[in-house]
Protein backbone atom coordinates (compact mmCIF):
# COMPACT_ATOMS: atom_id res chain seq x y z
CA UNK A 1 0.00 0.00 0.00
CA UNK A 2 1.39 3.52 -1.16
CA UNK A 3 1.99 5.60 2.04
CA UNK A 4 0.83 9.08 1.94
CA UNK A 5 3.94 11.13 3.28
CA UNK A 6 2.14 14.78 3.14
CA UNK A 7 -0.63 12.90 5.83
CA UNK A 8 2.00 11.04 7.45
CA UNK A 9 4.06 14.23 8.38
CA UNK A 10 1.08 16.23 9.80
CA UNK A 11 -0.17 13.43 11.52
CA UNK A 12 3.12 13.21 13.44
CA UNK A 13 2.94 16.52 14.82
CA UNK A 14 3.59 16.65 18.41
CA UNK A 15 2.01 19.34 18.87
CA UNK A 16 -1.38 18.61 18.13
CA UNK A 17 -3.71 15.96 20.18
CA UNK A 18 -6.05 14.03 18.64
CA UNK A 19 -9.53 15.56 18.93
CA UNK A 20 -11.71 12.66 18.77
CA UNK A 21 -14.73 13.97 18.12
CA UNK A 22 -13.12 14.16 14.37
CA UNK A 23 -13.62 10.79 12.92
CA UNK A 24 -10.43 11.61 10.68
CA UNK A 25 -8.45 12.11 13.71
CA UNK A 26 -10.14 9.59 16.09
CA UNK A 27 -8.42 7.12 13.58
CA UNK A 28 -4.70 7.81 15.16
CA UNK A 29 -5.77 6.68 18.69
CA UNK A 30 -4.27 4.12 20.28
CA UNK A 31 -6.12 3.23 23.95
CA UNK A 32 -2.73 2.58 26.55
CA UNK A 33 -4.89 1.79 29.66
CA UNK A 34 -4.17 -1.95 29.61
CA UNK A 35 -0.69 -1.26 30.17
CA UNK A 36 -0.26 2.42 31.80
CA UNK A 37 -1.50 0.40 34.87
CA UNK A 38 -4.86 2.76 35.37
CA UNK A 39 -7.87 3.02 34.03
CA UNK A 40 -7.81 6.64 34.24
CA UNK A 41 -10.35 8.06 31.84
CA UNK A 42 -12.76 4.78 32.59
CA UNK A 43 -13.03 5.77 36.03
CA UNK A 44 -13.34 9.44 35.37
CA UNK A 45 -16.59 8.42 33.22
CA UNK A 46 -17.55 5.92 35.77
CA UNK A 47 -18.37 8.38 38.16
CA UNK A 48 -20.08 10.73 36.14
CA UNK A 49 -22.21 8.56 34.20
CA UNK A 50 -22.57 5.76 36.37
CA UNK A 51 -22.03 6.48 39.87
CA UNK A 52 -23.68 9.70 40.70
CA UNK A 53 -25.20 10.99 37.26
CA UNK A 54 -27.69 12.90 39.00
CA UNK A 55 -25.50 14.66 41.49
CA UNK A 56 -22.71 17.44 40.71
CA UNK A 57 -18.93 15.41 41.35
CA UNK A 58 -15.25 17.40 40.82
CA UNK A 59 -12.61 15.41 39.74
CA UNK A 60 -9.00 16.01 39.41
CA UNK A 61 -6.73 14.81 36.77
CA UNK A 62 -2.97 15.21 36.14
CA UNK A 63 -0.09 13.76 34.78
CA UNK A 64 3.09 14.56 32.82
CA UNK A 65 3.75 17.60 30.37
CA UNK A 66 3.46 15.66 26.87
CA UNK A 67 1.83 12.30 28.03
CA UNK A 68 -1.71 12.71 25.97
CA UNK A 69 -3.85 14.07 28.56
CA UNK A 70 -5.77 16.45 26.10
CA UNK A 71 -6.56 13.50 24.03
CA UNK A 72 -7.38 11.57 26.57
CA UNK A 73 -9.53 14.34 27.98
CA UNK A 74 -11.33 14.70 24.18
CA UNK A 75 -12.23 10.64 24.12
CA UNK A 76 -13.60 11.36 27.89
CA UNK A 77 -15.96 13.99 26.24
CA UNK A 78 -16.97 12.02 23.32
CA UNK A 79 -17.69 9.10 25.80
CA UNK A 80 -19.92 11.06 28.01
CA UNK A 81 -21.46 12.63 25.38
CA UNK A 82 -22.83 9.27 23.88
CA UNK A 83 -24.05 8.80 27.48
CA UNK A 84 -26.22 11.42 26.87
CA UNK A 85 -24.68 14.70 28.93
CA UNK A 86 -23.68 18.09 27.33
CA UNK A 87 -20.18 18.23 27.70
CA UNK A 88 -18.30 21.54 27.64
CA UNK A 89 -14.21 20.75 26.80
CA UNK A 90 -11.65 23.70 26.55
CA UNK A 91 -8.37 24.13 26.93
CA UNK A 92 -8.14 26.78 30.17
CA UNK A 93 -4.97 28.74 27.66
CA UNK A 94 -7.61 29.55 25.30
CA UNK A 95 -8.77 32.57 27.80
CA UNK A 96 -5.68 32.77 30.34
CA UNK A 97 -2.20 33.87 30.89
CA UNK A 98 -1.65 31.00 32.93
CA UNK A 99 1.39 32.68 34.14
CA UNK A 100 -0.82 35.28 35.85
CA UNK A 101 -4.19 33.75 37.17
CA UNK A 102 -6.62 34.12 39.73
CA UNK A 103 -9.84 32.38 41.03
CA UNK A 104 -12.03 35.03 39.16
CA UNK A 105 -10.23 34.55 35.80
CA UNK A 106 -10.99 30.96 35.73
CA UNK A 107 -14.55 31.69 37.39
CA UNK A 108 -14.93 34.26 34.14
CA UNK A 109 -13.37 31.31 31.58
CA UNK A 110 -15.50 28.60 32.67
CA UNK A 111 -18.81 31.06 32.37
CA UNK A 112 -18.03 31.98 28.62
CA UNK A 113 -16.70 28.78 28.07
CA UNK A 114 -20.57 27.01 29.02
CA UNK A 115 -22.17 30.06 28.08
CA UNK A 116 -21.15 29.53 24.27
CA UNK A 117 -21.44 26.18 24.10
CA UNK A 118 -25.20 26.67 25.52
CA UNK A 119 -25.64 29.14 22.87
CA UNK A 120 -24.41 27.20 19.94
CA UNK A 121 -27.15 24.46 21.60
CA UNK A 122 -29.88 26.93 20.96
CA UNK A 123 -30.06 27.49 24.99
CA UNK A 124 -31.06 30.94 25.31
CA UNK A 125 -29.62 32.76 28.45
CA UNK A 126 -30.80 35.65 29.56
CA UNK A 127 -28.27 36.58 32.54
CA UNK A 128 -29.15 40.11 33.19
CA UNK A 129 -27.56 40.06 36.60
CA UNK A 130 -24.31 38.49 35.31
CA UNK A 131 -24.21 41.23 32.39
CA UNK A 132 -24.99 44.14 34.80
CA UNK A 133 -22.28 42.74 36.80
CA UNK A 134 -19.83 43.46 33.50
CA UNK A 135 -21.48 46.87 32.66
CA UNK A 136 -19.69 47.67 36.19
CA UNK A 137 -16.26 45.66 35.57
CA UNK A 138 -16.44 47.79 32.11
CA UNK A 139 -16.95 51.03 34.32
CA UNK A 140 -14.49 50.01 36.87
CA UNK A 141 -11.74 49.39 34.21
CA UNK A 142 -11.90 52.55 32.56
CA UNK A 143 -10.32 50.95 29.49
CA UNK A 144 -11.52 51.31 25.83
CA UNK A 145 -13.16 48.16 25.50
CA UNK A 146 -15.84 47.51 22.22
CA UNK A 147 -18.69 45.59 23.28
CA UNK A 148 -20.60 46.04 20.25
CA UNK A 149 -20.89 43.12 17.78
CA UNK A 150 -22.21 42.33 14.18
CA UNK A 151 -25.13 40.02 14.18
CA UNK A 152 -28.20 39.08 16.38
CA UNK A 153 -28.33 38.60 19.31
CA UNK A 154 -31.11 38.49 21.73
CA UNK A 155 -33.85 38.85 19.01
CA UNK A 156 -32.21 42.83 17.91
CA UNK A 157 -30.30 42.34 14.76
CA UNK A 158 -27.33 44.59 13.73
CA UNK A 159 -25.06 46.57 16.23
CA UNK A 160 -26.11 45.39 20.07
CA UNK A 161 -24.27 46.64 23.23
CA UNK A 162 -24.25 47.21 26.99
CA UNK A 163 -26.18 50.23 26.13
CA UNK A 164 -28.63 49.33 24.23
CA UNK A 165 -30.41 47.13 27.03
CA UNK A 166 -27.70 44.44 27.74
CA UNK A 167 -28.73 42.87 24.51
CA UNK A 168 -25.53 41.67 23.71
CA UNK A 169 -24.33 37.82 24.32
CA UNK A 170 -22.97 37.16 27.31
CA UNK A 171 -19.43 34.71 25.94
CA UNK A 172 -19.40 37.69 23.97
CA UNK A 173 -18.73 40.05 26.52
CA UNK A 174 -16.90 37.99 28.91
CA UNK A 175 -14.56 37.44 25.96
CA UNK A 176 -13.73 41.03 24.45
CA UNK A 177 -13.52 41.63 28.89
CA UNK A 178 -11.11 38.89 29.30
CA UNK A 179 -9.06 39.29 25.86
CA UNK A 180 -8.39 42.81 26.71
CA UNK A 181 -7.01 41.39 30.37
CA UNK A 182 -4.95 38.99 29.03
CA UNK A 183 -3.12 41.42 26.55
CA UNK A 184 -2.58 43.69 29.41
CA UNK A 185 -0.95 43.16 32.80
CA UNK A 186 -2.43 46.32 34.32
CA UNK A 187 -5.85 45.79 32.95
CA UNK A 188 -5.77 42.10 34.54
CA UNK A 189 -4.82 43.55 37.46
CA UNK A 190 -7.53 46.31 37.95
CA UNK A 191 -9.88 43.14 36.19
CA UNK A 192 -9.02 41.49 39.44
CA UNK A 193 -9.29 43.86 41.94
CA UNK A 194 -12.54 44.78 41.19
CA UNK A 195 -14.20 40.73 40.71
CA UNK A 196 -12.02 38.72 43.43
CA UNK A 197 -14.32 40.51 46.36
CA UNK A 198 -17.05 39.47 44.41
CA UNK A 199 -16.39 36.21 43.76
CA UNK A 200 -19.24 34.48 46.01
CA UNK A 201 -21.59 36.67 43.49
CA UNK A 202 -19.75 35.68 40.66
CA UNK A 203 -20.18 31.74 41.59
CA UNK A 204 -24.17 32.67 42.37
CA UNK A 205 -24.62 34.24 39.06
CA UNK A 206 -23.00 31.45 37.09
CA UNK A 207 -25.26 28.97 38.85
CA UNK A 208 -28.50 30.44 38.93
CA UNK A 209 -28.54 31.99 35.57
CA UNK A 210 -26.33 29.62 34.19
CA UNK A 211 -25.52 26.36 35.57
CA UNK A 212 -29.42 25.73 37.06
CA UNK A 213 -30.90 26.99 33.49
CA UNK A 214 -28.59 24.50 31.53
CA UNK A 215 -29.60 21.81 33.86
CA UNK A 216 -33.02 22.10 33.89
CA UNK A 217 -33.19 22.96 29.74
CA UNK A 218 -30.37 20.16 28.98
CA UNK A 219 -32.60 17.04 31.37
CA UNK A 220 -36.04 18.88 29.50
CA UNK A 221 -34.52 17.57 25.91
CA UNK A 222 -33.55 13.85 27.66
CA UNK A 223 -29.89 14.33 28.25
CA UNK A 224 -28.18 13.91 31.37
CA UNK A 225 -27.00 17.77 32.47
CA UNK A 226 -23.36 19.62 32.48
CA UNK A 227 -20.35 18.14 31.93
CA UNK A 228 -17.71 20.96 32.13
CA UNK A 229 -13.45 19.76 31.76
CA UNK A 230 -11.23 21.95 31.76
CA UNK A 231 -8.28 21.55 30.22
CA UNK A 232 -4.60 23.04 30.79
CA UNK A 233 -4.43 24.15 33.95
CA UNK A 234 -1.50 21.94 34.41
CA UNK A 235 0.75 24.51 32.77
CA UNK A 236 0.52 27.24 35.71
CA UNK A 237 3.71 27.38 37.51
CA UNK A 238 5.13 26.71 40.68
CA UNK A 239 6.03 30.40 41.39
CA UNK A 240 5.43 32.47 44.92
CA UNK A 241 3.19 35.05 44.64
CA UNK A 242 3.29 38.14 46.65
CA UNK A 243 -0.53 38.17 47.69
CA UNK A 244 -0.37 35.04 48.99
CA UNK A 245 3.18 34.07 50.32
CA UNK A 246 2.31 30.69 48.54
CA UNK A 247 3.16 28.75 45.32
CA UNK A 248 0.16 29.94 42.80
CA UNK A 249 -0.63 26.16 41.90
CA UNK A 250 -1.72 25.99 46.11
CA UNK A 251 -3.38 29.41 46.05
CA UNK A 252 -5.88 28.48 43.31
CA UNK A 253 -5.85 24.78 44.27
CA UNK A 254 -5.33 24.29 47.83
CA UNK A 255 -6.67 27.99 49.70
CA UNK A 256 -9.28 28.40 47.31
CA UNK A 257 -10.00 25.09 45.70
CA UNK A 258 -13.84 25.27 47.37
CA UNK A 259 -14.55 28.06 45.65
CA UNK A 260 -13.58 26.28 42.55
CA UNK A 261 -15.43 22.92 43.36
CA UNK A 262 -18.84 25.12 43.82
CA UNK A 263 -19.93 25.50 40.27
CA UNK A 264 -23.48 23.30 40.35
CA UNK A 265 -21.98 20.50 37.41
CA UNK A 266 -19.51 17.92 36.86
CA UNK A 267 -16.53 19.48 36.72
CA UNK A 268 -13.10 17.82 35.71
CA UNK A 269 -9.84 20.00 35.98
CA UNK A 270 -6.27 19.51 35.06
CA UNK A 271 -3.99 20.28 38.02
CA UNK A 272 -0.19 21.04 38.00
CA UNK A 273 1.48 17.36 38.49
CA UNK A 274 3.76 18.94 41.64
CA UNK A 275 0.51 19.38 43.49
CA UNK A 276 0.99 15.44 43.81
CA UNK A 277 4.21 15.62 45.56
CA UNK A 278 3.33 18.82 47.47
CA UNK A 279 2.61 18.36 51.59
CA UNK A 280 -0.64 20.17 50.53
CA UNK A 281 -2.38 17.44 48.82
CA UNK A 282 -4.35 15.80 51.33
CA UNK A 283 -5.71 19.53 52.10
CA UNK A 284 -6.60 19.95 48.39
CA UNK A 285 -7.90 16.59 47.63
CA UNK A 286 -9.81 17.61 50.27
CA UNK A 287 -11.02 21.09 49.40
CA UNK A 288 -11.25 20.55 46.07
CA UNK A 289 -11.61 17.18 45.35
CA UNK A 290 -13.91 16.08 47.47
CA UNK A 291 -11.90 14.04 49.35
CA UNK A 292 -11.46 11.51 45.66
CA UNK A 293 -7.64 11.17 44.98
CA UNK A 294 -5.99 12.92 41.88
CA UNK A 295 -6.03 10.51 38.76
CA UNK A 296 -2.83 10.32 37.58
CA UNK A 297 -1.74 9.42 33.89
CA UNK A 298 1.72 7.45 33.76
CA UNK A 299 4.36 7.25 30.85
CA UNK A 300 3.27 4.12 28.39
CA UNK A 301 5.64 1.25 29.68
CA UNK A 302 8.28 -0.35 27.58
CA UNK A 303 10.18 -2.26 30.35
CA UNK A 304 9.46 -3.60 33.46
CA UNK A 305 10.50 -2.46 36.35
CA UNK A 306 12.97 -5.26 36.97
CA UNK A 307 14.12 -3.93 33.50
CA UNK A 308 13.20 -6.46 31.26
CA UNK A 309 11.09 -5.92 27.97
CA UNK A 310 7.38 -5.02 28.20
CA UNK A 311 6.24 -6.30 25.09
CA UNK A 312 2.71 -5.32 25.33
CA UNK A 313 3.83 -1.42 25.54
CA UNK A 314 6.32 -1.93 23.13
CA UNK A 315 3.74 -3.11 20.70
CA UNK A 316 1.31 -0.23 21.02
CA UNK A 317 3.74 1.68 20.64
CA UNK A 318 4.42 0.39 17.74
CA UNK A 319 1.25 0.34 16.55
CA UNK A 320 1.00 4.56 17.90
CA UNK A 321 3.44 4.99 15.19
CA UNK A 322 2.48 2.77 12.40
CA UNK A 323 -1.36 3.99 12.69
CA UNK A 324 -0.32 7.48 11.40
CA UNK A 325 1.20 6.03 8.48
CA UNK A 326 -1.85 3.71 7.32
CA UNK A 327 -4.76 4.69 9.92
CA UNK A 328 -7.32 3.13 7.64
CA UNK A 329 -5.44 -0.16 8.18
CA UNK A 330 -5.72 -3.37 11.04
CA UNK A 331 -2.77 -3.29 13.52
CA UNK A 332 -1.69 -6.78 11.42
CA UNK A 333 -2.30 -5.14 8.13
CA UNK A 334 0.42 -2.05 9.82
CA UNK A 335 2.79 -4.37 11.02
CA UNK A 336 3.19 -6.01 7.82
CA UNK A 337 4.06 -2.85 6.43
CA UNK A 338 7.21 -1.89 9.07
CA UNK A 339 9.33 -1.66 5.97
CA UNK A 340 7.45 1.22 4.63
CA UNK A 341 8.10 3.48 7.14
CA UNK A 342 11.49 2.40 8.48
CA UNK A 343 14.81 0.70 6.73
CA UNK A 344 14.13 -2.71 9.55
CA UNK A 345 12.10 -3.45 12.25
CA UNK A 346 15.18 -2.81 14.69
CA UNK A 347 14.79 1.14 14.20
CA UNK A 348 11.14 1.38 14.63
CA UNK A 349 12.09 -0.54 18.09
CA UNK A 350 14.95 1.67 18.64
CA UNK A 351 12.49 4.81 18.28
CA UNK A 352 9.76 3.38 20.86
CA UNK A 353 12.28 2.17 23.62
CA UNK A 354 14.09 5.60 23.64
CA UNK A 355 10.99 7.31 24.02
CA UNK A 356 10.17 5.50 27.38
CA UNK A 357 6.82 5.75 26.42
CA UNK A 358 6.34 9.43 26.73
CA UNK A 359 3.84 9.98 23.41
CA UNK A 360 4.94 13.33 22.25
CA UNK A 361 8.71 12.60 22.75
CA UNK A 362 8.19 9.56 20.86
CA UNK A 363 6.30 11.81 17.60
CA UNK A 364 8.94 14.31 18.28
CA UNK A 365 11.76 12.04 16.94
CA UNK A 366 9.56 10.58 14.41
CA UNK A 367 8.66 13.69 13.17
CA UNK A 368 12.60 15.25 13.16
CA UNK A 369 13.45 11.92 11.03
CA UNK A 370 10.44 13.09 8.75
CA UNK A 371 11.93 16.03 8.24
CA UNK A 372 15.57 15.05 7.36
CA UNK A 373 14.15 12.45 4.71
CA UNK A 374 11.42 10.59 3.27
CA UNK A 375 10.22 7.08 4.34
CA UNK A 376 11.97 4.17 4.90
CA UNK A 377 13.47 6.32 7.72
CA UNK A 378 16.82 4.93 8.53
CA UNK A 379 18.74 4.11 11.44
CA UNK A 380 21.30 6.80 10.77
CA UNK A 381 18.85 8.85 10.69
CA UNK A 382 17.08 8.35 13.87
CA UNK A 383 20.56 8.28 15.67
CA UNK A 384 21.00 11.66 14.66
CA UNK A 385 17.51 12.68 15.62
CA UNK A 386 18.26 11.15 18.98
CA UNK A 387 21.89 12.55 19.56
CA UNK A 388 19.84 15.92 19.09
CA UNK A 389 17.45 15.38 21.73
CA UNK A 390 20.27 13.76 24.04
CA UNK A 391 22.28 16.57 24.12
CA UNK A 392 19.38 19.50 24.60
CA UNK A 393 18.47 17.36 27.64
CA UNK A 394 22.35 16.95 28.85
CA UNK A 395 22.41 21.17 28.75
CA UNK A 396 19.89 21.21 31.71
CA UNK A 397 21.50 19.10 34.54
CA UNK A 398 23.93 20.56 36.86
CA UNK A 399 25.94 17.76 38.99
CA UNK A 400 23.66 17.97 41.94
CA UNK A 401 20.62 16.93 39.84
CA UNK A 402 23.23 13.94 38.14
CA UNK A 403 23.18 12.92 42.12
CA UNK A 404 19.44 12.97 42.65
CA UNK A 405 19.46 11.10 38.85
CA UNK A 406 21.49 8.23 40.30
CA UNK A 407 19.54 7.90 43.35
CA UNK A 408 16.41 7.67 40.99
CA UNK A 409 18.43 4.88 39.34
CA UNK A 410 18.84 2.77 42.55
CA UNK A 411 15.69 2.82 44.00
CA UNK A 412 12.97 3.49 41.55
CA UNK A 413 11.76 6.62 43.59
CA UNK A 414 10.99 10.15 43.45
CA UNK A 415 11.01 11.67 47.27
CA UNK A 416 9.07 15.14 48.01
CA UNK A 417 8.37 18.16 46.14
CA UNK A 418 11.80 19.58 45.69
CA UNK A 419 12.80 16.10 44.01
CA UNK A 420 10.09 16.45 41.73
CA UNK A 421 10.85 20.13 40.79
CA UNK A 422 14.26 19.17 39.96
CA UNK A 423 13.24 15.98 37.94
CA UNK A 424 10.40 15.91 36.25
CA UNK A 425 9.23 18.67 34.79
CA UNK A 426 12.43 18.73 32.93
CA UNK A 427 11.44 15.12 31.65
CA UNK A 428 14.95 13.81 33.27
CA UNK A 429 12.90 11.07 34.97
CA UNK A 430 9.34 9.57 33.65
CA UNK A 431 6.59 7.91 36.40
CA UNK A 432 5.32 4.04 35.25
CA UNK A 433 2.14 2.14 36.93
CA UNK A 434 1.86 -1.49 37.54
CA UNK A 435 0.62 -3.84 40.08
CA UNK A 436 2.69 -2.84 42.49
CA UNK A 437 1.83 0.82 42.66
CA UNK A 438 3.97 3.50 41.31
CA UNK A 439 7.82 3.43 40.46
CA UNK A 440 10.19 5.67 38.45
CA UNK A 441 12.73 5.65 35.38
CA UNK A 442 15.30 7.68 34.06
CA UNK A 443 14.71 8.76 30.82
CA UNK A 444 15.95 6.63 28.40
CA UNK A 445 18.44 8.95 26.48
CA UNK A 446 20.22 9.55 29.76
CA UNK A 447 21.28 5.92 29.97
CA UNK A 448 23.33 6.72 26.92
CA UNK A 449 25.40 9.26 28.06
CA UNK A 450 28.79 9.13 28.88
CA UNK A 451 28.10 10.52 32.77
CA UNK A 452 25.52 7.55 33.35
CA UNK A 453 27.45 5.01 32.00
CA UNK A 454 30.29 5.82 33.85
CA UNK A 455 28.72 6.29 37.10
CA UNK A 456 27.06 2.77 36.32
CA UNK A 457 30.52 1.12 35.62
CA UNK A 458 31.47 1.97 38.71
CA UNK A 459 28.50 0.91 40.95
CA UNK A 460 27.94 -2.38 39.89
Amino acid sequence: MNLDLERFYEASNPAEPIDMKNPEEKRYYIDFAAVRGDKVIKALKRVISRLSPNKPTCQLFTGHIGCGKSTELSRLQTELEVKGFHVVYFEATEDLDYIDVDVSDILLAIARQVSASLEESNIKLKAEGFKALLKQTVDFLKTPIDLSVEGEFAGVKGKASTEKGLEISLPVVIGKITAKAKGSQATRSKLRQFMEPQTTKILKLIDEEIISIANEQLKKRGQKGLVVIVDNLDRIPYRKISYSNKALPVYLFVEKGEQLRKINCHLVYTLPMVLIYSNERQEMEGRLGGGIETKVLPMVPTKLRNGEDFYEGMELLRQMVLTRAFPELTSEERSGLITEVFDRVETLDRLCRISGGHPRNLLGMLFGCLQQEDPPISADTLESVIRSYRDRLLLNIDDEEWELLFEVDRTQRVKGEKEYQALLPSLFVFEYHDREGTWFGLNPLLLETKKYRTWKAENL
